[in-house]
């Protein structure tokens, strides 16, 4: 049986590709609560992260695709895949699902799939503007 390398605290950073830094930043900070880590330039490349105020140990990376890790073609093709829903949702853990749609379509989020009851869970669903997937989901046996 393998063992997990001993590394401290585990992931820090986990990254989105965003064709709008700007439009993403806005979005993630004023309608899903989250705030600013770091928000860092170093010519046209732009290191910016959020965090969750309830997770503040573990950011997510709002990362435009281009130079100096992508070339235009590649930085295309990753944009034209966001934008298509084809890469895979991320997650957002909610204490009552219904109450989290309401305040969340109150501040303007555009869901795809309202709060629905399966799996002993419930569900629903949202892209943020550049078409990343999330699925919100609330525990089983959870209530707020």
């Amino acid at each position: 049986m393998s063992q997990g390398i001993s590394v401290g605290a585990g992931v820090g950073v986990v990254g989105l590709y965003v064709d709008d830094q700007d439009a993403a930043l806005a979005f993630y900070v004023d309608k899903l609560g989250f705030r600013v880590k770091a928000d860092v330039r170093n010519g046209d490349y732009r290191w910016l992260t959020v965090l969750h105020p309830e997770q503040p140990s573990f950011e997510l990376g709002l990362f435009k695709p281009g130079p100096p890790v992508h070339d235009e073609a590649t930085a295309q093709t990753l944009r034209s895949m966001v934008a298509k829903g084809a890469m895979p949702p991320l997650v957002l853990n909610v204490a009552d699902c219904h109450a989290a749609y309401l305040q969340m379509r109150d501040r303007g989020v555009e869901f795809t799939q309202e709060p629905v009851s399966r799996f002993g869970s419930v569900d629903a669903s949202f892209r943020d503007p550049a078409g990343n997937g999330w699925k919100m989901i609330q525990a089983p046996g959870s209530k707020a």
